[in-house]
């Protein structure tokens, strides 16, 4: 008996990105640069602020290029991060009791 195939839509496992980037990001990204040139309304402000916009814009992108959930890989290992043993190295030489543990 032949398994059977059952096509996966790609359109229900893309991810979530907004302008090449991460969406949340962007848009706040998007958000502060608003704030700054509109807040201050100087020649300066508003040039910094679009320099920030298109700037972070290109970094969100890489990001996303990289690896569209690297957010959530980030966030997690900051969990995470107090059960990360600190021994862990190439350079570590290791005792003979030590190896023994895993035998």
């Amino acid at each position: 008996m032949a398994l059977r195939k059952i096509p996966i839509r790609r359109v229900m496992h893309r991810d979530n990105l907004f302008l090449g980037g991460d969406r949340e990001l962007v848009l706040f990204c998007g958000a502060v640069a608003f704030a700054l040139v509109f807040t201050a309304q100087e020649l300066r402000a508003g040039i910094v602020g679009v320099t920030l916009w298109f700037l972070l814009l290109y970094l969100l992108r890489l990001m996303a290029k990289a690896d569209p959930k690297l957010r959530y890989v980030y966030l997690r290992q900051l969990l995470y991060k107090p059960y990360y043993p600190a021994r862990s190295t190439p350079w570590r030489l290791n005792s003979t009791r030590q190896g023994n543990q895993y035998s």
